[in-house]
């Protein structure tokens, strides 16, 4: 049956403007959903976030995002803000490193970081303990501090509270079992994914969630920066209070990290430790260690 021009264009405007809704609909979830190229496994998939800090110029402190704050609220940390003046006199950085296995170059870094006097904290996966538990015992050994970056590199976004607090567990007790080492409290989110769930969970466990103020492309070691680049991009975009985050297996860091913290300690700065940074007291690192220590000295324990 024939359609005269005003039933035509009413059905066509009605079609329009289903497909448009649908359009909306389908869009609004799917930019929901996606973070960083990824999507969050999460019911609620707003609430999954991927962790960045865009960088400040003359050496001023970067500010994360505002929607990115609210990790301070649960024991997170990204910066000192207690060190905000780039001319002061004391000037601090906190050096972090992300560690998946050995290839050769994490024990350059440990050379390095050994040659400078400087200190550091090594997040961790499981196979990092059962495989080169004679690395992990030296950065303990070394003054360096073995913190948790999951037993197996998962997103952990969406857990439950028992499945995360496994995970952190079984890092816990590959590393204690593998090196005699027991592990800092102190944990890392893999690829800096996280929600608000996994930020309550890890402080109920007693950790402090560690990001980054600083961190740049090294992780590819198929496809590794210049060194010279490198080492520009770190000194210029250095900054007072900052957490540095390097991976150790990168060939450019292990090669430029020894001229890295030369050049640090010439412009000023100290090497702080995680302890230092969320304000842990003499007492606090007595009992930590005294725990993780039981036959050292009366001392050592804090008593």
């Amino acid at each position: 049956m024939a359609r005269d021009g005003k039933e035509v264009w009413s059905v066509f405007f009605k079609r329009l403007k289903k497909r448009n809704w649908l359009f909306r609909v389908g869009a609004s979830a799917l930019a929901m959903a996606t973070v960083a190229g990824g999507f969050c496994p999460t019911v609620q998939a707003a609430e999954c976030h991927s962790w960045y800090c865009v960088r400040a110029k003359e050496h001023a402190q970067p500010r994360a995002d505002a929607a990115l704050e609210f990790v301070e609220k649960y024991e997170g940390y990204y910066i000192d803000h207690r060190y905000t003046d780039p001319n002061a006199a004391d000037k601090v950085v906190y050096l972090t490193f992300d560690v998946g296995y050995e290839n050769g170059n994490v024990a350059k870094v440990l050379d390095a970081l050994a040659a400078e006097g400087a200190t550091g904290a090594f997040f961790i996966l499981g196979h990092v303990a059962e495989k080169n538990p004679e690395l992990v015992r030296r950065m303990a050994e070394e003054g360096h501090l073995v913190c948790n970056h999951t037993y197996s590199h998962k997103d952990m976004t969406g857990r439950s509270a028992d499945e995360f607090a496994a995970e952190l567990r079984r890092m816990e007790d590959a590393c204690r079992t593998s090196t005699g080492v027991e592990m800092a409290k102190y944990f890392r989110p893999p690829e800096g994914k996280f929600d608000v769930e996994m930020l309550r969970q890890a402080k109920d466990l007693g950790y402090k969630t560690i990001f980054w103020s600083f961190a740049y492309a090294d992780w590819d070691n198929g496809k590794q920066p210049a060194p010279d680049a490198s080492k520009k991009k770190i000194l210029d975009n250095v900054h007072n209070g900052a957490v540095i985050l390097l991976h150790p297996t990168s060939a450019t860091n292990a090669a430029i990290l020894g001229d890295v913290l030369r050049e640090l300690k010439a412009q000023g700065y100290r090497f702080g430790t995680l302890d230092d940074l969320v304000g842990k007291s003499a007492g606090d690192l007595a009992r930590r260690d005294g725990a993780c220590c039981p036959d050292a000295a009366p001392w050592a324990r804090g008593e």
